[in-house]
C-alpha cells in the first residue's frame, strides 16, 4: 500500500511539473464576448488566450471543434466544424468557417493550440454561443394598456424647456398619471405539461422594463434595454432561463414597465418633452421539451394589466412609489387577476429591431451612510461619501400612508440642504407607507447623480416623534455599465492616485446606455468626450463590446446630408453649433479607427466606413476653400472669461484641423480596407485642406498659429499639420505660453488631450508634469484639495455646473501611455506587438500600471532607487514587446538577475532619445539598469 501511495505521489508530481510547462487555452470569446446569447453575424469570430508559466511562448497552431450539443463536443465530435490543424499564430478574431448556422440556436466550441516548439495543449474549457432571432423569427407584437393614437403624446424632437409651449407643458404634467405616462405591470399565465430542455427570452419592454418569472427577477440589469433612437433601432435582450425557472403546472409571466427616454415627462425637471409612445412590451419565449416538441408564449391580446405602485416615473424628474399599492403576488401563480384590464395591441415602434450585443447597466456598488447631519428635528441630510449615478435603497418603519421625500443631490446650500441648482430640480424620490412593518423600496426607472440625500419629517434609526417614520437603513446605489474595469494605474505622486480616481468615478457615472456628459442634468450622449477620452476609456474599460452600440447610434443619428450631430441619440435637436460641430462629429471617423488599433478588429472600420466617407463629404460641402468656420471650438477652454464657446482660439482652426484629422482617418481606412476608388481622392483632399490650414492659420515669421493660444499651437503638432522645418519653433511657442502662463493649461475640453499629447510624444513629459502636479486652478489638484469624489465640468468647481463630468479626463491617456509606458504599436494593432516605454519625470519614485489586453495581461512597474531603474513587466503569450529605457549607452542591463550579453539580447541605443531598447517575447520580467 504504501508503494502504491508513493506511486501515486510520484505520478501527481510528474503530471504536475508537465502541465506547469504546458501551454492552456483559456478565456475563450465570440464576438469578444463570453459565452453570448444573441449573435448576429452569420460567420461569428471566435478568439482565446494562451496560458503559460515559461516565457517566449507563441501559437504555432490550432485547431477548433464546433458541435450542436456539449455532449458531443466532450467526445470531439464536431457536428458543425472541425477547422482541422492550422497553422497559424492568430488566436483572435477567427471566423467560423463551418456549416450554416441556424438562428435561435445555441452552439458549443472549443480549441486546443500547438506551440513554437509544436507541442499541443490540452483541449480548452468548453464556451458556447448562442445565434440570434430574425426579425421575421421574432414576429414582434406589441402590447400595453394605450395605444399611441389615444394617448395624444407629443410628436417630434424640438420640446427643448427654453421653447416649451406652457399650455402644452401644463396638458403634459395633467397626463401624467395616464395611461400614456403611468407605470404598468402587465402578466401573462400558462400552463407547462412536459419536461422543459430550454427556455429562452426575447424581450424589449419600452423604455425600460423589469421581467420576473414566477415571482423571481429575470438577469440583473438595471434600465434595460439600453437606449436608442427609437425611431431608428430598438434593443431587446436575450435570456436563457434554468431549469428551475419554469415549473410544471401554472406558471406567470411578470412584467413592470416605465418611460426612460422612450417617453419623458414635463412634471418636476426635465431637460426636454420628447414621446416615441407610451410604455410598450415586445416578449416572447420559446420552450423546447425534452421530446423534441416546442411553444411558443409571446406578447398578443390575452395578457393583462394593471396601474402599478409606481405613480410616477420620469428619467429627468424621479420617481414616486405607493406601497398601499401593491398588489400581492401579481407576477405569481394563483393570482385573481379578474379586475385587471385587457391589453391592446400597439403600434410597433418605427426602428429596427435589433440584438443588444453591449452589457447591461447593473448595481456595481453601494455605500452605506458616511454622516447624518441632523439640521433641525426630523429634518436630516445624509452624506453618501461618494457622488455618483444612481439611486437609494431605503429600510423604513412606520404608519400607513406615512410619506418620505428624498431629495438628492451633489452638492450643498450654505444652509447645508440639498442644492440642485447646477444639476436639475427639482427631482426626488418619494415612498408612501403600507405600514407592514420594515419596508424596503429602491426606485427602478429614474437615477441621478449625487452625494447627497435630503429628508424631512422623518426619524433616524430610533423612533423620536410618533408622527413620523423611521429610517432604518439608506444605501446608495451606483450604477454604471457592466462592460468590467480592464486597466489599473498607481504610483508615488498624491495629485495622479486621486486624479486617477476622480475621473473613473466620473467616467463610471456617465457609464450608462451612453457616454453620457453628466448623470443628472442631461443624460445625452455629447460625442466628443468618446474621442477625446478614448485612450483612457480603452485602457480602462473593456470596450468590445459597448463601442459597437455607440457606433450604431451614431449611424442611427446620421443625417441624409452626412451631418453627424452632436449627440446620439439624437433625442432633441438642438440647433446651430450645438447640433453641428465638427469636434463632435468626427467621432464617427475617429472612434472605428481607435478601436482598429486597441483590439485589432476591422469591424466597425468596414461596416461604418460609409458613415465616415459621408461625414467628410458633409464637412467638405461645408467648407470654403479647405476652410471650415463654425462650430463650439475648443469648448471651455480656461481663461477669465465665462466658460462655454472657444475664447483663446479661433473656431475655424479648431473646425478645420478636425476636418483634416478626420478626412486622414478616413484615407487610412481606405488604403486599410483597399478602397482604390476612395484613395487618390481623399488622400489628395487631405494635402489640400493641410495647405489652406497653413495658409490661413499659420505666421511664417513668428511660427505662430491662430492666435498663439496652447490650443492654436497644440493641434497642429499632434496631428502633423506641421511643416517639419518649423515644427521646433511651433514647439518652443507653445512652451514658452505655458511657461508664461505659471506652468498652466488655457486648453478646454477639445484642446486639453492635443496639448498633453503634442508635449508626451514631443519629448516634454517634464512639462507635463509640472503643468499637472500642482493644487491650483486649472488642474486637478484644485478639484482635490476642493474635497470631491469626481470630476467636475470646469476646473474651479464654484464656476461651473455639474460635478460629475469626465470631459476634462484626457490625462488618464498619459498615465498608461507616458508615465507607464503602455505604448500600442499601429503596425500590430491589437497589442499582439507593443512598446513599454516608460517616462521617468520629475521626483516620482513608481508606477504601476496593468492593461487587460485581447491577448491577457499586460503590466508595466517601474521603480526609481539608488541610482538604479527597476522595470517589472508582464508580457502576454502569443505576443511581443520592444522594450525601451530611458538609460545611458553603456548602462549594465539586466534581465531576470543576468546581463542582456549574457542572455544573449541584442540592445540599441538612441543617442538622439538617449533610450536603450531590446526585444522580448512573453513572460515576466525584471529589468535592472543604472540611470
Amino acid at each position: 500500500m504504501k508503494i502504491f501511495k508513493n506511486i501515486v505521489f510520484l505520478f501527481c508530481l510528474l503530471i504536475s511539473f508537465i502541465s506547469n510547462g504546458q501551454v492552456t487555452v483559456e478565456h475563450l470569446t465570440c464576438e469578444m464576448a463570453e459565452n453570448p446569447l444573441a449573435i448576429v453575424q452569420t460567420k461569428p469570430r471566435l478568439s482565446w488566450q494562451l496560458v503559460s508559466n515559461e516565457s517566449n511562448v507563441s501559437q504555432k497552431g490550432y485547431q477548433i471543434l464546433v458541435a450542436s450539443s456539449e455532449a458531443k463536443l466532450q467526445t470531439n465530435e464536431a457536428d458543425i466544424w472541425d477547422s482541422g490543424k492550422i497553422m497559424s499564430s492568430q488566436s483572435q478574431l477567427i471566423s467560423f468557417n463551418g456549416k450554416e448556422l441556424k438562428n435561435e440556436s445555441k452552439y458549443f466550441w472549443k480549441v486546443k493550440i500547438w506551440n513554437q516548439k509544436n507541442k499541443v495543449s490540452n483541449w480548452s474549457p468548453i464556451a458556447s454561443f448562442r445565434i440570434a432571432a430574425a426579425n421575421s423569427d421574432l414576429n414582434p407584437t406589441w402590447i400595453g394598456a394605450i395605444t399611441k393614437a389615444n394617448s395624444h403624446l407629443p410628436e417630434g424632437r424640438n420640446y427643448h424647456t427654453a421653447t416649451f409651449n406652457r399650455e402644452k407643458k401644463e396638458a403634459l404634467i395633467n397626463a401624467s398619471d395616464s395611461l400614456s405616462r403611468r407605470s404598468i405591470q402587465l402578466r401573462k399565465s400558462f400552463e407547462v405539461k412536459k419536461e422543459i430542455k430550454a427556455a429562452v427570452v426575447s424581450i424589449s419592454g419600452l423604455g425600460h422594463y423589469e421581467l420576473t418569472i414566477n415571482g423571481k427577477k429575470v438577469g440583473n440589469s438595471e434600465f434595460a434595454p439600453l437606449w436608442t433612437d427609437y425611431d431608428k433601432s430598438v434593443n431587446y435582450n436575450t435570456y436563457e432561463l434554468t431549469a428551475a425557472a419554469l415549473q410544471k403546472g401554472e406558471n406567470v409571466i411578470g412584467v413592470l414597465l416605465g418611460n426612460g427616454m422612450y417617453n419623458t415627462l414635463a412634471e418636476r425637471y426635465s431637460k426636454f418633452y420628447v414621446s416615441f409612445g407610451p410604455p410598450t412590451l415586445f416578449f416572447k419565449m420559446r420552450v423546447v421539451y425534452k421530446d423534441g416538441s416546442e411553444e411558443i408564449i409571446k406578447s398578443d391580446k390575452s395578457w393583462k394589466y394593471s396601474k402599478s405602485p409606481i405613480t410616477y416615473n420620469s428619467i429627468f424628474g424621479g420617481e414616486d412609489y405607493n406601497a398601499n399599492l401593491e398588489q400581492k403576488g401579481w407576477d405569481s401563480k394563483g393570482f385573481d387577476d379578474s379586475n385587471w384590464s385587457k391589453v391592446v395591441v400597439q403600434e410597433a415602434p418605427k426602428g429596427v429591431l435589433r440584438a443588444q450585443t453591449a452589457p447591461p447597466i447593473t448595481i456595481q456598488k453601494q455605500y452605506d451612510i458616511k454622516d447624518a447631519n441632523e439640521i433641525k428635528p426630523n429634518f436630516y441630510v445624509f452624506n453618501m461619501g461618494q457622488n455618483l449615478s444612481g439611486f437609494p435603497t431605503i429600510k423604513v418603519q412606520g404608519k400607513k400612508g406615512q410619506m418620505l421625500r428624498f431629495w438628492v443631490g451633489e452638492g450643498l446650500n450654505d444652509d447645508g440642504t440639498i442644492g440642485q441648482g447646477r444639476s436639475g430640480k427639482p427631482y426626488y424620490f418619494q415612498y408612501t407607507l403600507k405600514g407592514d412593518g420594515v419596508e424596503e423600496w429602491q426606485p427602478k426607472f429614474s437615477f441621478y447623480g449625487y452625494q447627497y440625500i435630503q429628508v424631512e419629517n422623518v426619524n433616524y434609526m430610533e423612533t423620536k416623534n410618533n408622527q413620523f417614520p423611521t429610517i432604518i437603513d439608506l444605501k446608495s446605489n451606483f450604477i454604471y455599465n457592466s462592460a468590467g474595469e480592464a486597466g489599473t494605474f498607481e504610483c508615488s505622486n498624491d495629485i495622479f492616485n486621486k486624479a486617477h480616481e476622480l475621473i473613473n468615478n466620473s467616467i463610471k457615472s456617465n457609464f450608462q446606455s451612453v457616454m453620457t456628459d453628466c448623470p443628472h442634468r442631461e443624460k445625452l450622449g455629447w460625442l466628443e468626450e468618446i474621442h477625446l477620452n478614448g485612450p483612457g476609456l480603452f485602457f480602462n474599460y473593456n470596450m468590445q463590446s459597448y463601442f459597437p452600440a455607440i457606433m450604431q447610434n451614431i449611424a442611427d443619428a446620421q443625417r441624409d446630408n452626412g451631418l453627424i450631430p452632436t449627440i446620439a441619440p439624437e433625442y432633441v435637436v438642438f440647433g446651430g453649433d450645438f447640433t453641428d460641430s465638427p469636434e463632435w462629429g468626427v467621432t464617427g471617423i475617429i472612434l472605428p479607427w481607435m478601436y482598429y488599433e486597441q483590439y485589432g478588429d476591422i469591424s466597425l472600420l468596414k461596416k461604418y466606413y460609409p458613415v465616415m466617407k459621408r461625414y467628410v463629404d458633409y464637412l467638405t460641402s461645408r467648407s470654403k476653400n479647405n476652410i471650415v468656420s463654425y462650430g463650439l471650438g475648443d469648448w471651455y477652454d480656461y481663461g477669465t472669461h465665462a466658460a462655454g464657446y472657444s475664447k483663446n482660439s479661433p473656431i475655424a482652426l479648431s473646425a478645420t484641423s478636425h476636418y483634416y484629422y478626420g478626412t486622414l482617418l478616413f484615407v487610412k481606412a481606405a488604403r486599410l480596407l483597399n478602397k482604390g476608388e476612395d484613395i487618390a481622392k481623399y488622400e489628395a483632399l487631405t494635402e489640400e485642406i493641410k495647405k489652406a490650414f497653413n495658409t490661413e492659420f499659420f505666421n511664417e515669421k513668428t511660427k505662430q498659429y491662430g492666435t498663439n493660444s496652447q490650443f492654436s499651437n497644440a493641434v497642429p503638432i499632434f496631428m502633423d499639420i506641421v511643416e517639419p522645418q518649423y515644427k521646433s519653433a511651433v514647439m518652443q511657442n507653445l512652451l514658452d505660453d505655458i511657461k508664461a502662463k505659471g506652468n498652466r493649461l488655457s486648453t478646454g475640453d477639445v484642446g486639453n488631450r492635443y496639448l498633453f499629447q503634442a508635449l508626451a510624444r514631443n519629448g516634454e513629459n517634464e512639462m507635463m508634469y509640472k503643468m499637472n502636479n500642482h493644487y491650483d486652478a486649472p488642474g486637478y489638484g484644485f478639484q482635490i484639495k476642493f474635497g470631491l469624489t469626481t470630476l467636475t465640468e470646469q476646473w474651479d468647481p464654484r464656476k461651473g455646473n455639474s460635478w460629475n463630468h469626465f470631459m476634462m479626463g484626457q490625462i488618464e491617456e498619459w498615465f498608461y501611455q507616458s508615465l507607464a509606458g503602455i505604448v500600442p504599436d499601429e503596425a500590430h494593432p491589437g497589442f499582439k506587438h507593443f512598446f513599454i516605454q516608460p517616462e521617468i519625470v520629475g521626483d516620482m519614485t513608481f508606477v504601476k500600471a496593468t492593461y487587460e489586453s485581447i491577448y491577457g495581461k499586460i503590466a508595466s512597474a517601474w521603480e526609481k532607487k539608488d541610482g538604479k531603474l527597476f522595470l517589472k513587466i508582464e508580457i502576454p503569450a502569443n505576443t511581443s514587446a520592444t522594450i525601451k529605457l530611458p538609460v545611458p549607452e553603456n548602462s549594465e542591463i539586466k534581465v531576470n538577475g543576468k546581463t542582456v550579453e549574457k542572455l544573449k539580447l541584442e540592445v540599441s541605443y538612441d543617442a538622439n532619445q538617449k533610450i536603450s531598447t531590446l526585444e522580448l517575447g512573453s513572460g515576466i520580467y525584471v529589468i535592472e539598469c543604472k540611470l
